[in-house]
């Protein structure tokens, strides 16, 4: 027999076999008890002896190659028999890339600043969302009457008259300073909610980052110099920062805090309202009514606090003018950042 031929032969016999009850058959008939293969092999005894070492090894290579080969088949078919009949393999289409990640733009302006704040020396502490009646509002030195209080500008909780969605994220102030002696230093980031319409520039729930230093001797000045670090930080060294007189109820001075417009340089234009600068948050010194609160011995500390909206500082820093494109899952937006 000619060992070329039968070669040929097998590959022959494999191409043409669509199922594994074709390839069986290809199997038994070179390779079963009375098989090709088995011919060849019972021949080797028959020939002269210096023609049996090479006859016995092309025959053992040719086993081992048509083994591959039925092997190789095998894969196939059991692929073959796992794709849909209605389906049709091209496999000319890419593969599906996996795309990657990334943290939403707010979250993304809360640890820049946390950040920021860190590196000072403060820490990131975390409040629960549902407050109550105290620490929203009392212990913060907010009077009864005052506007805040009233159900149309609070959610209050149905049932629990004197439990709410915490409308800011001072409570945390009163909650620290309760559990903490001084020195603190801290910074609160979260969400808060308020019965707002909503529109450009407003939403019912958004993002805040309170922060609060309280120590002896602690002056008006620090406030100012940690305030302009941290718009440097964020805005760049080139902005200018300005402190408005204000009220609050639970600082004493208290103070809105503008920087130099970031489109215009201070000249005025549109986004700023033609004044040239921008308010970015609230501050002041801690009023003492409210160390009364937490129970701080009056006249030993002082200290001052800040709060911000943290969307209002994303819009201001990337120029977006609608609050509601935050929250509208528009990857075409969310992807740019």
């Amino acid at each position: 027999m000619d060992i070329n031929i039968i070669q040929k032969q097998i590959e022959n016999d494999l191409t043409g076999i669509v199922s594994p009850q074709e390839l069986e058959m290809v199997r038994v008939k070179y390779l079963g008890r009375k098989g090709i293969l088995a011919e060849l092999t019972g021949l080797i005894g028959t020939l002269a002896i210096e023609e049996r070492g090479p006859f016995g090894k092309e025959v053992n290579a040719l086993k081992n190659k048509l083994l591959n080969l039925i092997s190789e088949r095998e894969k196939t078919l059991r692929i073959q028999s796992n794709i849909p009949k209605e389906s049709v393999l091209d496999i000319g289409l890419p593969g599906i890339s996996q795309e990657f990640g990334n943290s939403h733009p707010i979250i993304q302006i809360i640890d820049e600043i946390c950040g920021i704040f860190n590196r000072m020396g403060f820490s990131v502490v975390e409040g629960p969302e549902i407050e109550t009646e105290y620490n929203n509002f009392t212990g913060l030195n907010i009077p009864l009457d005052h506007p805040s209080r009233d159900a149309f500008d609070t959610f209050y909780l149905k049932n629990y008259p004197k439990l709410l969605l915490r409308s800011h994220t001072s409570p945390v102030q009163v909650r620290a300073m309760k559990i903490h002696k001084p020195p603190l230093a801290i910074v609160v980031p979260g969400r808060v909610y308020r019965p707002d319409a909503v529109d450009a520039s407003h939403l019912f729930m958004f993002h805040q980052i309170e922060g609060f230093l309280v120590d002896e001797n602690i002056r008006f000045s620090d406030l100012k110099g940690i305030l302009e670090l941290f718009a440097k930080s964020v805005f760049g060294q080139d902005i200018k920062m300005r402190f408005r007189p204000h009220f609050f109820p639970f600082t004493e001075p208290s103070a809105e805090v503008d920087i130099s417009c970031i489109i215009c340089k201070g000249k005025g234009c549109s986004v700023c309202g033609r004044k040239g600068w921008l308010e970015i948050l609230g501050s002041g010194m801690i009023h003492p009514n409210v160390f009364k609160h937490v129970g701080y011995k009056p006249g030993k500390y002082t200290g001052f606090a800040f709060g911000m909206g943290v969307e209002r500082i994303a819009m201001l820093k990337y120029g977006i003018n609608d609050i509601r494109l935050f929250f509208e899952n528009d990857l075409r937006f969310l992807k740019q950042f």
